[in-house]
């Protein structure tokens, strides 16, 4: 009777298959190369738009600036309300032509006395005057040129000022030189200078001036005969001249 063997093991079970039906290793791949959509981050909360910063910079510098002017503005109203500031004005009080020679060759001599009276109507407030620079001409003809010394002019005072305006060998054209021969002549003076204003322990910023005095006629002497000097006083126009930069106003 022939011998059977039996194992003593038990039989190994298949391993189960994937519920797809693919086997094992192609599950496997298809889930290593598939890759997820790449999808970007959302945009930063803290980007700003360069034009819109520049447009707030902008809005912020004006509105300053307005400010400011404002300020500017309400300060000088409070200074005017209290102390009420006038300028200052000026008048020709004495004027004498003294020699006007005109040799062959249309060159010009001339010596004038000249006297100009300034008044402070001011209270409280008082005036600070650089040299004062003068220049006499006759219909845009150069007559002669001086100045005054600079000077304090303080509150309701009333000064007088005097110097000596010359010219010496100054060519004078020809066309024009006829009318230095009559026996009077018109003159236009003007002064310029820059003041400053002191109100109890505060000085402004020193602005440009120019006073300009006209319609003021003289007698030309003849020989060793001196004119009259001029009889009646003759106002002025007083100008300030600021300077903005490259303008002056």
């Amino acid at each position: 009777m022939a011998d059977r063997s039996f194992s003593s093991g038990k039989p190994n079970p298949q391993p189960p298959r994937p519920a797809t039906g693919q086997p094992a290793s192609q599950a496997a791949k298809s889930q290593f190369y598939i890759n997820p959509t790449y999808r970007p981050p959302p945009p930063s909360k803290d980007h700003r738009n360069p034009r819109g910063l520049l447009r707030v910079c902008c809005c912020s510098f004006f509105l300053l600036l307005l400010i400011l002017v404002l300020l500017a503005a309400i300060a000088g109203g409070i200074v005017y309300a209290i102390y009420r500031p006038h300028r200052p004005s000026f008048s020709v009080s004495s004027l004498r032509l003294s020699s006007l020679n005109l040799s062959s060759s249309d060159r010009l001599t001339s010596r004038l006395d000249l006297s100009v009276t300034g008044r402070n109507p001011n209270r409280k407030v008082v005036f600070l005057y650089d040299p004062i620079s003068v220049s006499v001409t006759s219909n845009s003809v150069g007559i002669g040129n001086g100045s005054f010394p600079p000077f304090y002019h303080a509150a309701k005072n009333t000064t007088t000022l005097r110097a000596t305006v010359s010219s010496s060998g100054q060519i004078v054209d020809p066309s024009v030189a006829t009318d230095l021969k009559k026996s009077s002549i018109p003159l236009e003076i003007d002064m310029e200078t820059k003041a400053g204003v002191k109100i109890g322990q505060l000085k402004t910023k020193k602005l440009g001036m120019k006073v300009s005095c006209d319609g003021i006629e003289v007698a030309i002497p003849k020989g060793k005969k001196t004119p009259p000097a001029l009889s009646s006083e003759i106002s002025c126009k007083v100008k300030l001249r600021m300077k903005i930069w490259k303008w002056t106003i």
